[in-house]
C-alpha cells in the first residue's frame, strides 16, 4: 500500500514539472517554472518546483540555490530554446481585463490602471438598446450634437484616461489599438448624450502589457513607505492583483467640456472643479440632472415657454439640432443662425437670422430679462430664479418655418 501511494505522489509531481514551461540554456541547464514576459531584451522566469539537486541540470560549476517563486531573467543569446505548455507567448507578456459597459450617467471605470506611452489593445462586442435603436460598438449612421464627441458616430464606443474633464476622448469602435499619453484610470462609455432610455451593454476586453517593473523582495524602503502601491508586493509582483487600495473617483457623463462663455459671466463657473469648495445648498439640491426634449418654432414672436423653472445657481446644458427656414433672404439654417451684419433690427443683432436664443423670465415679475445667445449647445449658471423661454432670433416671425429639437438639462 505503501508502495502506490509513494508511487502516486511521484506520478503527480512528475505531472506538475511536465506542465510547468521548460527554458533550456546553453550551458546546459534547465530552468523550470512560469515564463512571464519579455521585457529590455529579457526573458522573465519564475521558478517553479524542481528536482532535487536544483533547477539546473548537468551545469559544471556551482551556482547560488534557486528558490521556489524566484523571479530570473535571461538574455536570449543564453538561451538554447523554450517550450511552453499550451500558452503562447503573448498570453504571458499581456493581462487582459473584460468589463460590461452600459450606457449611463456616469462613465463605467474599467479598473485598468495606464502607464504614459503604454501600449493599449480594445475590442468589443455587444449591443445597447436605446429607444428604437440598436447600437453595436461602431455607432450609428447618424451623430448626437449632444454626445461628448458630437462629430462621431452616435453610440460608439469612446474612452478617456482619467476623470479629469479636458482628457482627450479616444474614439474606439469595435477594436482599436493606441498609446496612453498619460498616466490614470481607464474610462469608457457610448457616445450618446441621453441614457435614460438605454439599456444592455457592450462586452469590452482591455489588453495591456504585464507591468514587469516590481519591487523586489528584500526592498525594506517600499516596505515602510505607508502609501505605496500594494498592488505591486510580493504576492502579486506583476501587479495583477485587481483589488486596488483606493478606488479610482467617478468619471461624470456631465464633466465634458461645453462651451464656456457663460452669457453671465458667472464666476463659480469652474466651481465644480475647486477641490477646496464647501457643499451648500446648491450642492445638496443636485441629485439626478432632469433632462426636458422640446420644440422650439421659427415662427413664434414672444418665444417658446421650455417650462423649465431655474433657481440661481442651477448648471443649466442646452442643446440644439435641426435646421428652420429663417425668412426668404437667410433661407435655411442651424440655431448657430446666418450670417451675421444685415439685421440691426433683429433681438440679437450681433447674431444671424434664425440663431437660437434665450431668456430668462423672472419669477418675481420684476426687471427685465436678458438675453443671451444659444446656438447648438451652451452651458450655463442661472443668474436668478425663473422661467427658461427660447426664442429665434428675427425681426419678422410670419414667413419663417420648421422648428429645432432642443434638450435642456439642469
Amino acid at each position: 500500500m505503501r508502495r502506490i501511494f509513494f508511487a502516486t505522489c511521484v506520478l503527480l509531481w512528475a505531472a506538475s514539472l511536465a506542465m510547468a514551461d521548460t527554458v533550456h540554456l546553453r550551458d546546459g541547464r534547465t530552468v523550470r517554472g512560469t515564463v512571464l514576459g519579455f521585457i529590455n531584451g529579457r526573458f522573465v522566469v519564475r521558478v517553479g518546483a524542481t528536482p532535487a539537486g536544483g533547477s539546473a541540470t548537468g551545469a559544471t560549476t556551482a551556482r547560488p540555490a534557486v528558490e521556489e517563486g524566484e523571479v530570473q531573467f535571461f538574455r536570449p543569446a543564453d538561451i538554447e530554446r523554450i517550450e511552453l505548455d499550451g500558452r503562447s507567448l503573448d498570453e504571458a507578456r499581456f493581462k487582459t481585463k473584460t468589463t460590461d459597459v452600459q450606457l449611463a450617467a456616469n462613465w463605467i471605470d474599467t479598473g485598468v490602471d495606464l502607464r504614459r506611452g503604454e501600449r493599449v489593445q480594445v475590442k468589443a462586442t455587444g449591443t445597447i438598446v436605446a429607444g428604437r435603436s440598436r447600437i453595436t460598438p461602431d455607432g450609428l449612421r447618424a451623430t448626437d450634437p449632444t454626445a461628448p464627441l458630437p462629430r462621431s458616430a452616435e453610440g460608439v464606443l469612446i474612452g478617456a484616461i482619467s476623470n479629469e474633464p479636458d482628457a482627450p476622448i479616444i474614439e474606439i469602435g469595435l477594436s482599436r489599438e493606441f498609446v496612453a499619453d498619460r498616466d490614470g484610470r481607464l474610462y469608457l462609455t457610448a457616445n450618446r448624450g441621453t441614457y435614460t432610455d438605454a439599456r444592455g451593454a457592450f462586452n469590452v476586453q482591455v489588453r495591456t502589457e504585464r507591468d514587469l517593473n516590481f519591487r523586489r523582495r528584500g526592498d525594506t524602503a517600499g516596505n515602510r513607505d505607508p502609501n505605496r502601491d500594494t498592488s505591486n508586493d510580493d504576492t502579486d509582483v506583476f501587479a495583477d492583483d485587481d483589488r486596488r487600495p483606493n478606488p479610482a473617483p467617478v468619471r461624470s457623463r456631465d464633466r465634458r467640456p461645453a462651451r464656456t462663455d457663460d452669457p453671465f459671466g458667472n464666476p463659480n463657473q469652474d466651481r465644480e472643479r475647486d477641490p477646496n469648495r464647501v457643499e451648500d445648498d446648491r450642492d445638496r439640491r443636485q441629485g439626478t440632472p432632469r433632462e426636458v426634449s422640446i420644440n422650439v418654432p421659427a415662427n413664434v414672436q414672444g418665444g417658446t415657454d421650455t417650462g423649465v423653472d431655474l433657481r440661481a445657481g442651477d448648471r443649466v446644458t442646452i442643446s440644439a439640432s435641426g435646421t428652420i427656414v429663417a425668412g426668404q433672404k437667410a433661407g435655411s439654417v442651424s440655431p448657430e443662425g446666418g450670417r451675421a451684419g444685415f439685421g440691426l433690427g433683429y433681438p440679437f443683432p450681433s447674431k444671424g437670422p434664425g440663431a437660437l436664443l434665450g431668456f430668462i423670465r423672472p419669477a418675481s415679475g420684476q426687471g427685465q430679462a436678458q438675453l443671451f445667445f444659444v446656438g447648438t449647445q451652451l452651458a450655463f449658471d442661472a443668474p436668478l430664479d425663473g422661467r427658461l423661454f427660447l426664442i429665434v432670433n428675427d425681426d419678422r416671425y410670419t414667413d419663417n418655418s420648421g422648428n429645432f429639437t432642443v434638450q435642456i438639462r439642469y
